[in-house]
């Protein structure tokens, strides 16, 4: 299966969701987008793929948000794009996308929606399992 992980390696998140991925048996092709930023065209497909909008993918914490004055609900989808391609670190993450569809990983778990099964137990960092030695999610019914 090819997947890519727009990933950041300083974001306990993106790890979690990189190990899910390799944890699923697929060593995907990973995008440090603060390096190697998206597109501004990619970055809109990806977002229009997630079906969410450019809105939901800005990040706040740790990043120029607040500066920029992108809290503004009127700002048109337009300039805060703008924003992300100025600032990438705008870009909230990871983004990862497989065959099965594209989604913004946080939870990191919201990966599993669309990779195959785990191969096994995963716990996250911070010591929170995850899936269990069957391959099963913890705390879904």
């Amino acid at each position: 299966m090819d997947v890519i992980i727009y990933h950041n390696p300083q974001c306990g998140t993106s790890r979690n969701t990189l190990a899910m991925i390799r944890n699923a048996g697929i060593e995907p092709h990973i995008v440090e987008y603060l390096k190697s930023p998206p597109t501004r065209l990619l970055l809109r497909q990806l977002i229009d793929r997630m079906g969410v909008s450019v809105r939901d993918v800005i990040r706040e914490k740790g990043t120029p948000f607040q500066e920029l004055g992108l809290d503004d609900p009127s700002i048109a989808d337009e300039l805060l794009l703008d924003a992300m391609m100025e600032h990438p670190v705008l870009i909230n993450r990871p983004i990862v996308v497989t065959p099965l569809g594209v989604r913004l990983c946080r939870p990191s778990e919201a990966v599993l929606d669309i990779l195959p099964p785990q191969q096994g137990e995963f716990v996250k960092e911070d010591g929170e399992p995850v899936v269990d030695a069957a391959g099963r999610r913890v705390g879904i019914a």
